[in-house]
């Protein structure tokens, strides 16, 4: 199938109280994409999606999301915020929080289709979570949590999904478990995925940008010494490659 272009970002600058967080930003993001995205803490990960999403408006520059403004081409994306926040003691259920997912369509205070009951079932399964629908939320593990919320983001069938540092917080074999589900995942639909772990983004990704206020990427998962440098801005070394890369940074 020949792959579409979903996202375009051409020249964009976003500055904070005069200090730019993004400069000069061109990215084109396809439908058989899965990008990771690495870079320090600071380096405008978030804001990249945020301004995909249409959340933040660039000071320059020009994004598109299907051919449209994002606000417009936004409800085609599933989007996984960094911090999930909720009182973990409110009696709300899996299937209620994916169903919030269908509020674009259904409107905040109108009842449920059997339709979007339907959809909500068909995103537990796509995430090995419909077992679980009954369950309390806050009563899950965190690897179980992230999950419902992919499924969340999955109930409107989106064409790309965004996902921030989403194994944050979440045990190394759920991690695991985790990757293998985005890998299944990236059949359905294009996968932007920011990360700080190198290694576990170099192993599962098909492409990897750094991104730290600029964008180096070339459109492959290979990245240099040299262009993890300019990222992090302090010496980094490559002392193995292979099924699990190792990077360490040099004395410095």
């Amino acid at each position: 199938m020949t792959a579409k272009e979903l996202v375009r970002l051409e020249n964009v600058w976003v500055y904070y109280d005069g200090i730019p967080a993004l400069e000069a930003i061109n990215l084109s993001i396809e439908s058989n994409n899965f990008l990771g995205i690495i870079g320090p803490n600071g380096g405008g990960k978030t804001t990249l999606l945020k301004v995909i999403l249409g959340l933040i408006k660039p000071n320059r520059g020009k994004i598109t999301v299907l051919g449209m403004p994002p606000e417009q081409g936004r409800k085609y994306i599933g989007y996984i915020s960094q911090f999930n926040l909720f009182d973990h003691d409110f009696p709300v259920s899996v299937s209620e929080v994916v169903l919030m997912g269908r509020y674009n369509k259904s409107g905040l205070f109108h009842r449920y289709s059997e339709e979007d009951r339907k959809a909500a079932a068909e995103a537990l399964k796509a995430v090995e979570m419909l077992g679980y629908k009954d369950r309390q939320i806050g009563k899950l593990s965190g690897g179980e949590q992230q999950r419902v919320f992919i499924a969340r983001a999955l109930v409107t069938n989106p064409q790309l999904l965004l996902l921030d540092e989403p194994t944050a917080g979440i045990d190394p074999n759920m991690q695991t478990e985790f990757y293998k589900l985005l890998h299944k995942l990236k059949e359905e639909m294009a996968i932007v995925l920011v990360s700080h772990d190198i290694s576990a983004v170099s192993i599962y990704v098909n492409e990897i940008a750094c991104l730290n206020h600029q964008l180096f990427y070339h459109g492959s998962k290979e990245v240099s010494a040299e262009e993890l440098e300019k990222t992090y801005r302090c010496p980094v070394q490559l002392i193995a490659h292979g099924t699990v890369p190792h990077r360490v940074l040099k004395e410095h």
